[in-house]
């Protein structure tokens, strides 16, 4: 059984431990470390942190909620080579403001959602890149498509012009025992695999988001592009942390 790793108060030490992690999860089940993304989820941790996030290694940081994500990508707007992904929950109100200003959505979980970045996306002349966000679990306190709601709505997908879906999104029940998110992960791949036999020209499924700081090596083992993980690499955070 898969037992989270302890974390040290080193933020370096930290990011060397689950990248050495991913790495090795990965050859044990035959993949390229090099096809997995980590996401540093920054959610209530401060700018000055982040550099020091960068200073290690990390290129990629993941925001859940708008306003606190712009205020760091002005604090660190010297850092060219950062990439900023959205994944929290995508406010109706707030559409307009995340299309753009992020290199990927993580969280897409309705056509009326979609329809609105498309339209957006339409305004500002790009293209978005989006992934779709299913509930796998089918649990009424998580957002997302169900499996069948999702499979029927990839041909409207496909008729959108300028919101691209790069592929799918999970987020499992949560538990101790790190092992039961493994049959949500495995649900996730066989669904990406099942859109792409159906040979679609704009809607890939080339990417699949799943597993955080508690399960990213079973979400490894079972074929995820990207991780988003958190709570590994910046220790338990103060909710009331000033941006």
């Amino acid at each position: 059984m898969v037992k989270p790793e302890p974390v040290s108060c080193s933020i370096t030490d930290n990011i060397q431990r689950v990248t050495q992690s991913i790495h090795q999860a990965a050859l044990l089940a035959g993949r390229d470390p090099q096809d997995i993304l980590l996401v540093a989820v920054t959610k209530t941790v401060v700018a000055e942190r982040l550099r020091h996030a960068h200073a290690a290694g990390i290129r990629t940081f993941g925001e859940n909620r708008l306003q606190e994500a712009q205020q760091k990508q002005e604090s660190l707007q010297d850092l060219v080579d950062v990439s900023w992904h959205f994944i929290g929950q995508v406010q109706r109100r707030k559409i307009k403001d995340v299309v753009g200003q992020f290199d990927l959505i993580h969280s897409v979980e309705s056509l009326e959602q979609a329809r609105a970045m498309d339209k957006h996306a339409d305004d500002m002349g790009i293209t978005q890149d989006i992934l779709l966000q299913v509930n796998v679990s089918g649990e009424s306190t998580k957002g997302g498509f169900s499996s069948s709601d999702m499979l029927n709505a990839l041909p409207e997908f496909e008729r959108m012009m300028h919101v691209t879906v790069r592929g799918l999104m999970t987020i499992p029940p949560w538990s101790e025992d790190c092992e039961t998110a493994r049959p949500y992960f495995r649900e996730l791949r066989e669904m990406a695999h099942t859109v792409k036999q159906r040979d679609f020209q704009r809607t890939k499924m080339d990417e699949l988001s799943m597993g955080m700081s508690r399960d990213y090596r079973v979400a490894v083992e079972e074929g995820t592009t990207i991780v988003r993980v958190g709570t590994a690499l910046f220790g338990t955070r103060n909710p009331v942390e000033k941006i």
